[in-house]
């Protein structure tokens, strides 16, 4: 059977991997958990990620984390915005910040997915994935 929503589920596995101090956690590989997680590493939430290949099963999106110390995360919440029963697209001059700036949103652009700044700047609107802090 297939996964409703793959972006909160992706969201999700972050969240308890981080909560727990995992080093890494493995998602589902798509296009849109690729492109939220190069977003996640050029903000600097997480540390990396790589592509598994696994020739009998789906390929595996491994997502690294990034620990300050032993006792901080880099991520304190990742919450999804927009849900498959409740959609959520904003214009450019209606994107607002997250935390006064500390944290990012992550959008679903014409032009990709990028991040709350970016979006600004290009003057462009999209649906809202998601909120990090």
């Amino acid at each position: 059977m297939g996964m409703t929503d793959p972006i909160a589920d992706m969201l999700t596995r972050i969240r308890n991997a981080n909560r727990v101090h995992f080093k890494s956690v493995d998602v589902l590989n798509s296009r849109i958990n690729l492109s939220m997680a190069k977003v996640l590493k050029k903000s600097g939430y997480i540390s990396g990620y790589d592509i598994k290949k696994d020739p009998r099963a789906h390929d595996v999106l491994r997502i690294y984390m990034k620990y300050p110390d032993a006792k901080r995360a880099v991520i304190t919440d990742i919450q999804r915005v927009s849900k498959p029963g409740r959609r959520v697209y904003v214009k450019s001059v209606k994107i607002s910040q997250v935390l006064n700036g500390y944290g990012i949103s992550i959008l679903s652009t014409s032009k990709g997915v990028m991040t709350d700044k970016e979006a600004r700047e290009l003057s462009l609107g999209g649906e809202l994935l998601c909120n990090v802090w």
